[in-house]
């Protein structure tokens, strides 16, 4: 999973080929993503060269941009319907554990993600955890769901054993690719090194906003460590 050496960048080490991105926000106008179809259509072709094969769109849901499913279901059969490429495209979201999540999960109105339908793609606040994390955690787990949690690199409160105890727990982890040519700067790249060299990581993303900046990341930035 992971052929890099000192002299290979993201593009030239072939991961992207053949593979699944498990989080992106390439699904248009809905969140603070890609904006447009014809953009979501540029990002989609840039997929093709990577030869990447299958994407999740994973649009925010969260009280500042509370996603209805409804909605979220509309704009990807629009892209379904202008998008004749190669790629597979899947629908799911990032959920932030906030008040509308646990709403949301009460209601049984996720969109999940994986073959069999019970990922659930998690977030929360970079800076601190939410209030009782570990029991929404076991919550979202009695419900039938497997929580992911999202860029674990880049939570500032989370340390080794927060991971460790994470892991017993049985949660997934997400790595956003960038984390390890320091796209979210030194600390979140020490800890993805880390996490991946503990064997915790399950599934890898994009995370993409914007074309250019992963582009970049993928074409420019600084070669892969060991």
């Amino acid at each position: 999973m992971w052929p890099f050496t000192r002299h290979t960048t993201i593009l030239e080490s072939g991961i992207l080929r053949g593979s699944t991105d498990w989080h992106s926000h390439i699904l248009p106008g809905v969140d603070d993503g890609i904006r447009t179809l014809d953009d979501s259509l540029r990002v989609l072709a840039y997929y093709e060269e990577l030869g990447i094969a299958e994407v999740w769109l994973t649009p925010h849901i969260m009280e500042d941009i509370p996603n209805e499913t409804a909605f979220l279901r509309q704009r990807f059969a629009e892209l379904l319907a202008a998008y004749s490429g190669s790629v597979k495209l899947h629908l799911a979201a990032e959920n932030m554990l906030d008040n509308l999540f646990d709403q949301r999960l009460a209601a049984g109105d996720l969109l999940t993600y994986g073959d069999d339908g019970t990922q659930l793609l998690v977030e929360t606040s970079y800076f601190t955890p939410p209030m009782g994390f570990e029991r929404t955690l076991q919550h979202i787990k009695s419900s039938g769901y497997v929580p992911v949690l999202a860029h674990p690199e880049r939570y500032v409160y989370m340390e080794h054993d927060d991971y460790r105890q994470l892991r017993k727990m049985g949660i997934k982890f997400q790595l956003n690719l960038a984390s390890l040519v320091g796209a979210y700067g030194d600390t979140a790249r020490k800890k993805a090194l880390w996490i991946r060299k503990q064997g915790y990581y399950d599934l890898f993303g994009s995370d993409i906003h914007r074309l250019s900046a992963w582009r970049e990341f993928v074409e420019h930035r600084k070669k892969f460590p060991r």
